[in-house]
């Protein structure tokens, strides 16, 4: 099952104090590290935010939302553009970069996608609701309902992922383990240390 990947990184982090998500260090790894590891069996990663002078492993791709600050479905985009510059895999992966844990996600995804060929996509659901930043989707349904949300512009900057992801047939993979816990407060970060990675 060959993936490509999207990294979402390009948040104003404002519970943070504005400090770069993908820079906070969770288990001695910073997130960005955290989530390029979940995406090591992709054939393609893109990161989708600042060029904040980290150094990415060799062959992955970085490019930023116009303009910056557009939210998820703008990175989304801005993702898949860099990827279809050359040949895209069927699926992508989409990942916020302030979960941690998102690498013990990603078999579950592909399973579950794998036992649901007529699904566009699957993602992480919690008890608190879904999580649709921890998913794998079909990237021409992705395409499709991007195309379709745009303003007459032909912008997305700003729209919600409801809106996005409402439109695709998606599989809910249940996440009673807390894998798609994320990062938004340095309580967070005190939490995630405590309980730990695996």
């Amino acid at each position: 099952m060959t993936f490509d990947a999207v990294i979402l990184a390009g948040g104003r982090a404002t519970r943070l104090g504005g400090v770069a998500k993908s820079g906070i260090v969770v288990g001695g790894v910073t997130l960005l590290e955290h989530a390029l590891a979940a995406t090591r069996e992709a054939r393609r990663t893109v990161v989708v935010g600042p060029d904040d002078g980290t150094r990415l492993p060799d062959g992955t791709l970085r490019t930023r939302e116009d303009p910056p600050f557009g939210g998820p479905v703008a990175g989304i985009d801005a993702g898949l553009r860099a990827l279809e510059r050359a040949a895209a895999a069927e699926l992508v992966l989409v990942l916020a970069v302030d979960v941690p844990r998102s690498a013990l996600a990603v078999p579950r995804l592909r399973a579950a996608l794998a036992a649901h060929p007529d699904a566009d996509g699957a993602h992480l659901v919690t008890p608190e609701g879904p999580q649709w930043l921890v998913g794998l989707y079909r990237r021409a349904a992705l395409r499709g309902t991007l195309d379709a949300v745009r303003d007459p512009s032909g912008s997305v900057h700003g729209l919600p992922v409801r809106r996005l992801v409402t439109l695709l047939r998606r599989v809910g993979v249940s996440d009673e383990a807390g894998l798609s816990d994320d990062v938004d407060t340095w309580d967070d970060v005190t939490r995630l240390e405590k309980e730990g990675m695996s």
